[in-house]
């Protein structure tokens, strides 16, 4: 058999015309990627295929949110028919060219980030083209960060009456929700926040890099935003309703440390939930927890949401 790096043609998409291209390989966001490229948050030249004449043997695309620079890659698929070595060679070589052609010279390589079905594991199909797809990632020298739970309010599920137990307030700019994130971020079971204060980042650093970084990008209004407080004004912890490009989601939610323990964590989940389940044409609202996020976890499943798909997110260090 000849083999694959001899024969591939590795090349960017001429333009959003080659989407049908692109897609002849297949994942769960092609039905995002034609508004993307309308609205900006993606670029042909970040959308790049390897071929073996017409044949697409992988593919590869980042996003980002205002189209300047990319802050995800989140498309890496691999035609799964092909045998190995093949297979993984063809996507190695892909991801090394694209790499060093999108990502600016010195830049720290944007964070991979991938949806799997929730069962992954036990469909053999399925988990080797997942594995597959994560091995060639080691081979650049990516490690695995976190699996995370995907789960999803939908129209319909009851959500729980306030029950009286705490006072919900909007947030009071920047400082009163940050005087409340910092410490949530001591202890946090979140792979993303560890992550931060294993660079070195104070958890007050942490907690504005996630506020400036992520918080802030929302469109949505800031007046949706919640403070968790007792009767006598003593702050318990917050959640953050937004939207993002896609949906409504729970943007970030937590607990200060003392008040953990008490169940307050439903009270918040479900003042977020009641936040975005009364706008207009909210048909589902989506979140996400660290498989590790025990308690978390619990809390969604008692509000009703359901893990309909899992996410994997891969990073790699600065030395890479």
């Amino acid at each position: 058999m000849t083999s694959v790096p001899g024969e591939l043609t590795i090349r960017p998409l001429a333009g959003p015309q080659e989407l049908g291209l692109f897609c002849q390989l297949s994942y769960v966001l092609d039905h995002e990627l034609a508004e993307d490229l309308e609205s900006g948050r993606r670029r042909p030249e970040w959308m790049w295929v390897a071929l073996r004449g017409e044949r697409v043997v992988a593919r590869i695309a980042w996003w980002s949110r205002d189209g300047d620079v990319p802050l995800l890659l989140d498309v890496f698929d691999l035609d799964d028919t092909l045998p190995e070595p093949e297979r993984g060679e063809a996507g190695l070589r892909l991801l090394e060219t694209a790499t060093a052609a999108v990502v600016p010279a010195g830049a720290p390589r944007p964070e991979y980030g991938r949806y799997v079905p929730p069962d992954w594991r036990e469909d053999p199909v399925v988990r080797d083209a997942v594995e597959a797809r994560i091995r060639t990632m080691e081979r650049t020298g990516a490690r695995m960060l976190v699996e995370r739970l995907r789960l999803e309010w939908r129209a319909g599920t009851p959500v729980p009456a306030d029950s009286g137990r705490l006072r919900f307030r909007p947030v009071d700019g920047r400082e009163d929700l940050l005087a409340l994130m910092a410490p949530v971020m001591e202890g946090t079971l979140d792979a993303h926040g560890r992550a931060d204060l294993a660079s070195g980042l104070s958890a007050r650093e942490a907690a504005e890099k996630h506020y400036d970084e992520e918080l802030v990008a929302y469109p949505t209004p800031r007046e949706w935003w919640r403070i968790a407080e007792l009767p006598d004004g003593e702050p318990v912890g917050f959640v953050v309703p937004a939207r993002n490009s896609y949906n409504p989601i729970v943007a970030y939610i937590g607990v200060l440390p003392a008040r953990r323990g008490h169940g307050y964590i439903d009270d918040i989940l479900a003042e977020g939930t009641r936040v975005l389940a009364a706008q207009d044409g909210v048909e589902r609202i989506r979140a996400a927890t660290d498989l590790g996020n025990v308690p978390m976890a619990r809390s969604f499943e008692r509000l009703g949401y359901v893990n309909f798909e899992r996410a994997f997110d891969m990073v790699w260090d600065e030395k890479s």
